[in-house]
């Protein structure tokens, strides 16, 4: 016999950011891959996906057959341009992947306009964005389906572990058997009704999940505060631009502090971020461009050359290069602390 953790965990996260169903799962990219899959994508269909973005996001559709089709961002908040994904449709097409970067949620409106008016569906990948809110609107509320993660680094974790919230039952109960070895909940002699496979959350991570959800809002408050205090003082640094925010974006729990250095060489950038790490800051280059890399291109990838996919993503390319980012719990630090870290950074731009 099982035990409740999962279930009630399950509940708990549905119900705190606004879902009718969450199923938890063994990691954010099966969470991904599990959810592509209720929504009929595989093989002869394609997922557009922000080209800048932690490399699960594509390949969770190029895993289960469908072509991953990389798209521009804005380059102030490195989510997804809409534009850009609007030209990026065809009849192929059948999801549309916004990744909520940092904790930022994309531009929700555009993307449900352009849901509705392409019939295109919408994916969520909110791995970054644990109890955020589109004016006024948690992420389960928002009418798409979200998926999470609660790997080692995110905001909550069990050292592995995702989620995902369905807005409508059948697509849930769809998911709960391709999860579960398309065995049904109540089955007490192995009637496997669909294709699946093992991706069920253990009992000892829900449990731990259960524990972190305790301590989220208050962190997602400091954080919020700190970030506040904290992009001001990088604004001050010649050279330095930091994430910017979108005022319909009114809950970020910030799972990173990014900034850009525009103009600088990937290099130069990467030997900026070990200098940082060398004075104790947990620094890292940013995300690079995943048709920059060949995991991409083995499987599911676009009939186009790198070339021509960077041509279209001139922001990407820039953020990839001059992109720089601090751990979520740099923002738990004190004021103090992160003003000693904004003139670290200071200083080391200004000598790099």
């Amino acid at each position: 016999m099982g035990g409740t953790e999962v279930e009630s965990f399950e509940r708990e996260f549905a119900g705190y950011h606004g879902a009718q169903h969450a199923l938890a799962v063994t990691n954010g990219t099966h969470a991904l891959e599990l959810a592509l899959q209720a929504m009929g994508v595989g093989p002869g269909t394609e997922v557009i996906v922000p080209g800048f973005t932690f490399i699960s996001s594509s390949q969770a559709a190029q895993r289960i057959g469908a072509v991953a089709v990389p798209v521009d961002v804005d380059p102030d908040t490195y989510c997804v341009d809409v534009a850009a994904a609007a030209a990026a449709i065809t009849s192929r097409t059948r999801v549309i992947m916004p990744v909520h970067m940092a904790g930022l949620i994309a531009d929700m409106d555009g993307l449900d306009k352009l849901a509705a008016d392409s019939g295109v569906q919408l994916l969520q990948d909110a791995a970054h964005a644990h109890g955020a809110q589109w004016q006024g609107k948690r992420v389960g509320e928002l009418g798409s389906v979200a998926v999470f993660s609660f790997q080692n680094g995110k905001l909550m974790t069990a050292g592995e572990g995702g989620a995902v919230l369905f807005p409508d039952e059948e697509m849930y109960e769809q998911a709960f058997l391709r999860h579960s070895c398309g065995r049904p909940r109540t089955d007490r002699r192995y009637h496997h009704q669909i294709a699946g496979t093992n991706m069920r959350m253990n009992e000892f991570s829900a449990a731990v999940l259960r524990a972190q959800m305790t301590r989220l809002d208050a962190q997602i408050e400091v954080r919020g505060q700190r970030w506040q205090a904290f992009s001001d003082l990088l604004a001050q640094i010649p050279g330095v631009r930091p994430q910017s925010g979108d005022p319909r974006a009114d809950r970020n729990p910030h799972y990173m502090a990014m900034f850009r250095l525009p103009g600088w060489s990937e290099e130069r950038r990467n030997l900026l971020v070990d200098r940082l790490v060398e004075a104790g800051i947990p620094a890292f280059a940013a995300f690079r461009a995943i048709y920059r890399t060949a995991a991409f291109w083995e499987t599911g990838a676009p009939a186009e050359s790198v070339d021509a996919v960077a041509e279209r993503c001139p922001n990407v390319e820039a953020i990839s290069q001059d992109c720089v980012w601090l751990h979520h719990r740099t923002l738990l630090a004190s004021e103090q602390d992160l003003a000693d870290t904004a003139a670290i950074v200071a200083e080391l731009v200004a000598t790099g």
